[in-house]
C-alpha cells in the first residue's frame, strides 16, 4: 500500500451559518476571509482543500469563477470544489468552475444520478475529475460509475462518494457498504476500484453530541473534547473501511487523524506502531 489516505480540510466561501460554536471558535476570525481560512487549513498539514460554496444571493457563475481564481492564487494544494447541493445551481456553478479551472485537475462535486450528465460533460471538456455520490448502496455506487464511464470519462477520473453516517448515526451500515465495495474491487470488479471520498467532518458536526453544550447528561463530558472526539472516531472508523480521502473540519481532528494514518501505514508497510 504505497499511498496513504489523504486529508482534505473544508473551507467555505462564506462564514458558515450552521456550524457549531466549538468549530467556529477553532478557526477564529479566519472564517471571515477565504485567504486566511485557506492558509490556516494549510497549516494543519492538509493534503487537499475542499472549497464548499454555500447557498446565498450572490452565488452566481461569475462569483464562482472569481472565487475559484482567488483560491488558485492562494494555495497550491489540490482542490475539490463542491456546489451548495442544489442540483440546478450546482450545474451552473460547477460548469463555470470547470471552465475557469481548466488544466488544474479539480475534483467537481457533488455528482449524483439526477445531475451527473452536466457535471461529467464539464469535467470531460476541461480535464477534471468528478465526485460520484450515491446513497449507501453498493449497486448504486457501481451503477453511477458505469453511467459516468459510459459518457467517456476515464475511470481514473472518478472518485466514489458512497455516503456515510456519523458515529452512532448509521456509521455501521456505511462501513459495511464501503467494505463490500473494497472487497468487490479486490476480486477484480473494475467499476468499484475507484478511490473513495468520505465526509466525516460534515456528518460528525451535525450530531447532537457535537453541537449541544447545554441540556445534555453530565456523563457526556466537556463539550469541545466530546465534539472533536466524535469527528476523530468517525474519521478513524472510515479509515479502517477503506477511505482514501477524508474531508475534515476541526484542526485538532486533522492532527489526530494524521497520527492514526501514520501508525496504520507504518504497520501496513512492515514497521511497528
Amino acid at each position: 500500500m504505497p499511498h496513504p489516505p489523504a486529508i482534505a480540510v473544508e473551507v467555505q466561501d462564506r462564514p458558515p451559518a450552521d456550524w457549531s460554536p466549538v468549530l467556529l471558535a477553532a478557526w477564529g476570525d479566519a472564517v471571515h476571509d477565504i485567504e486566511a481560512w485557506t492558509k490556516a487549513a494549510e497549516e494543519t498539514g492538509a493534503d487537499m482543500i475542499l472549497l464548499k460554496f454555500s447557498p446565498h444571493l450572490e452565488l452566481t457563475a461569475d462569483y464562482a469563477r472569481r472565487t475559484l481564481r482567488r483560491m488558485l492564487d492562494i494555495t497550491g494544494l489540490p482542490l475539490i470544489v463542491f456546489g451548495p447541493g442544489q442540483a440546478d445551481l450546482d450545474n451552473d456553478i460547477l460548469v463555470a468552475v470547470a471552465e475557469e479551472g481548466q488544466g488544474e485537475r479539480l475534483v467537481l462535486g457533488i455528482c449524483e444520478d439526477k445531475n451527473y450528465r452536466t457535471i461529467v460533460a464539464a469535467a470531460l471538456a476541461h480535464g477534471h475529475l468528478v465526485d460520484a455520490r450515491t446513497p449507501m448502496d453498493v449497486n448504486l455506487a457501481k451503477q453511477l460509475n458505469i453511467l459516468i464511464s459510459d459518457m467517456g470519462l476515464p475511470l481514473e477520473r472518478i472518485v466514489m462518494d458512497p455516503t456515510t453516517g456519523a458515529l452512532g448515526y448509521g456509521i455501521e451500515y456505511g462501513y459495511s457498504v464501503m467494505e463490500r465495495l473494497r472487497l468487490a474491487a479486490l476480486q477484480g470488479d473494475g467499476m468499484t476500484q475507484q478511490p473513495m471520498l468520505v465526509t466525516p467532518g460534515e456528518e460528525a458536526w451535525r450530531t447532537k453530541e457535537a453541537r449541544a453544550g447545554e441540556g445534555v447528561p453530565e456523563a457526556w463530558g466537556e463539550w469541545t473534547e466530546r465534539a472533536v472526539n466524535w469527528e476523530v472516531l468517525t474519521a478513524s472508523t472510515l479509515l479502517e473501511s477503506g477511505a482514501d480521502i477524508l474531508v475534515l473540519r476541526h484542526p485538532e481532528t486533522v492532527k489526530r487523524v494524521r497520527g492514526t494514518i501514520n501508525v496504520l501505514m507504518n504497520q501496513v508497510n512492515g514497521g511497528s506502531a
